[in-house]
Order: structure tokens, then C-alpha cells, then sequence
């Protein structure tokens, strides 16, 4: 670890020397890299050069060990042990820092929720998740652009694409993506009795132009009429897109823009991130077939958390954790949620167990 740690502050000086080189400051392409590589490594280095000097105060204090007075030892061994558990501390630190970073963490997203299983039950909670996801990056001061939404008449969502741009983005909502299930007492209906309901969340990373190459011709691009609920047109031309990758048979729909070259254009973004979205999934299950029978996992497929109305508790079946305030998570109070999920998953690929 510590060769490691050597190597990485090495490369962080060479980086400061580069990002003072008026030949790397004029190349912008290699300057933002760089940058982001210094901002990447400098919290690794910071850390390990606080180690040194505490190693460094603990080999003085070691030589204060031979002096004779006895009051002045006894000082030096308090000190020590309050220096060793620092130590240990710090190595903890170190080992997550340098834990490899899923290279996707600080992309933007783009946020897939469908209603699944329930009807016009599971469409509404689908409307309340997203608000929930909304409220949430509100608080964080996130963008959020929705992409493609189709609704019904009644205030559901039957699905919502929408694009989130911030710092991290997908660090932090990779692992609300699976199987949303809801217990409680329908809206649309009076009898009392409580339904279980579904809805699906996909988290995917962007990608960018320079990741996925799309070729013109591997395209097939279909346009026709805007429409609302219930067929009422809501639009005079042919502003939707339909656009069709012909090697893989992805199709993206985009009607919400009244331009037919923005619908166009947020139509290649998701597509683009679903392209990514594929391939990586087919590199994981590569390297780790495995990974099928895996509690925890994050596949968008497995049911992943509860919300029980009538017990005002929401319960993330990965990790075991219930919370009892399901008003307040569903107004997007669910950062516990997220630092107790990033924790143990981060606590997984320490272990070995995860990706």
C-alpha cells in the first residue's frame, strides 16, 4: 500500500509541474485532465503525507523514551498510544481512498423510472418517486432536465426520463436503480385493503460523444406527430422522434420539445447512455458470472426496497435498513439511506466481495 501511496504523491507533484507549463495551460483538452486527475489524487496524498508526519512524531517520541525522567516517559507513552491509534486510524482511511474508483462516479445521470406491476396505482407512486428524486436533487442544487415523459390522467407517471447534472451524481444514486415496491391503501380505491405495487428505477451514467460513436448509418430515424393523453394532439407537425440503433434494436422516443432537432438530440443522449449502460453490463457479467446469486448486487431487476405506508417505514432489503419516517423520505430525506448503502457497498469492495 505504501509503494502505492509513494507513487501516487509522485504523480500528483509531476501533475503541478505540468499544470505550470504554459504549453499544458494553452492545451485545454490536456489541462481539464489533468486538473481532474490533480483533484482525484489530492485527497490521497493529503492523507498519506498527515500520516508521515504522525509517523515521524511517533519515531521522535520513541527516541524520548530513553530519557530518565520518569514523569517525562510517562507523558511520551500517552502520547504514543494516542499517536498508534491515530496511525491506524489513517491507514483505514487510506485503504478506502485508494479502493478503485468506479470510473462513472462523477458523471451525470440519467434517471429511468417506470411504473410497473399495480396499474394506475403503481403510476402514481412512480409520479411520487420522481418527486422524491426531484426534492432531493433540489436540495443538493442539481439540474434536472426531464427527457421523455409519458403521464396518466389521473396524475401517474407511466415513465419518466430524466437528465441530473451535478457533482456525483452517480456516485450517489447508482444504487436506488431495481425494484421499488409499495404497500398501502390505493388512492383510486376505498375498500381499505392494501396493495402491493412496483416501480422500476435505472440509474445510468452519460455518455459522452467521445464513449459511444455513433455512426450515422447504424441509425434509422422515424418522425411523426406529438400526441396527449388520450390522443389529443398537442402539436401541428411532426416534431417526435423515434430513433432506432439498428445493430442492437434499441429504440428511444422523444415527443416533449415542439423542435424536431431537440427531440432528436435528447433522443441520442439517451441512447447513448442505454449503448454504455449495455456494454458495461456485458463486461460485468464477463468478469463475474458469478455475481447472478449475489445478495446486493444493485441489478435494476431485484427488488430492492419497500415502502409500507401503513407502517410509515421504508426498508432497503440489501442492507436490512428500515427507517420510520416515510413522510419525510418521500419529501427526499433519504441521504441516511444513501450514506449506509455507499458504506456497505464501499465496506464490499474492500472486502473483496464487490465489483
Amino acid at each position: 500500500m505504501f509503494a502505492k501511496l509513494a507513487e501516487v504523491e509522485r504523480r500528483c507533484e509531476e501533475i503541478d509541474r505540468l499544470l505550470s507549463d504554459p504549453k499544458v495551460v494553452s492545451d485545454r483538452q490536456q489541462y481539464r485532465e489533468l486538473t481532474k486527475e490533480r483533484g482525484n489524487l489530492g485527497p490521497i496524498v493529503e492523507k498519506y503525507r498527515e500520516y508521515l508526519e504522525v509517523r515521524a512524531r511517533q519515531e521522535d517520541n520513541r527516541a524520548l523514551l530513553e530519557e530518565n525522567d520518569p514523569e517525562m516517559r510517562d507523558l511520551v507513552q500517552e502520547e504514543l498510544a494516542e499517536l498508534a491509534a491515530r496511525m491506524e486510524a489513517l491507514e483505514r482511511e487510506l485503504r478506502v481512498l485508494l479502493t478503485p474508483k468506479d470510473p462513472n462516479d462523477d458523471k451525470n445521470i440519467l434517471l429511468e423510472i417506470r411504473a410497473g406491476t399495480g396499474g394506475d396505482e403503481a403510476a402514481l407512486f412512480a409520479a411520487e418517486l420522481f418527486r422524491m428524486y426531484l426534492r432531493y436533487a433540489e436540495g443538493r442544487r442539481w439540474r434536472v432536465e426531464i427527457m421523455s415523459q409519458t403521464t396518466t390522467g389521473i396524475g401517474g407517471i407511466k415513465e419518466v426520463i430524466a437528465a441530473v447534472e451535478g457533482h456525483g451524481a452517480y456516485s450517489v444514486l447508482k444504487y436506488e436503480a431495481g425494484t421499488h415496491r409499495v404497500q398501502r391503501v390505493p388512492v383510486t380505491e376505498g375498500s381499505g385493503r392494501i396493495h402491493t405495487s412496483a416501480v422500476t428505477v435505472a440509474v445510468l451514467p452519460e455518455a459522452e460523444e467521445v464513449e459511444i460513436d455513433i455512426k450515422p448509418e447504424e441509425l434509422r430515424i422515424d418522425v411523426f406527430r406529438s400526441s396527449g393523453p388520450g390522443g389529443q394532439s398537442v402539436n401541428t407537425t411532426d416534431s417526435a422522434v423515434r430513433i432506432t440503433h439498428l445493430p442492437t434494436g434499441l429504440v428511444v422516443s422523444c415527443q416533449d420539445e415542439k423542435s424536431q432537432h431537440k427531440n432528436k438530440a435528447k433522443g441520442l443522449r439517451i441512447l447513448r447512455a442505454r449503448l454504455k449502460d449495455r456494454l458495461e453490463a456485458e463486461a460485468a457479467a464477463k468478469r463475474a458470472s458469478e455475481r447472478k446469486g449475489m445478495v446486493g448486487t444493485g441489478d435494476r431487476s431485484e427488488r430492492i426496497r419497500t415502502y409500507n405506508f401503513p407502517q410509515n417505514r421504508v426498508t432497503d432489503h440489501r442492507i436490512g435498513l428500515t427507517i420510520y419516517r416515510l413522510e419525510s423520505f418521500m419529501e427526499g430525506d433519504i441521504q441516511e439511506m444513501i450514506d449506509a448503502l455507499a458504506a456497505h457497498f464501499q465496506s464490499l469492495a474492500l472486502s473483496g466481495g464487490g465489483e
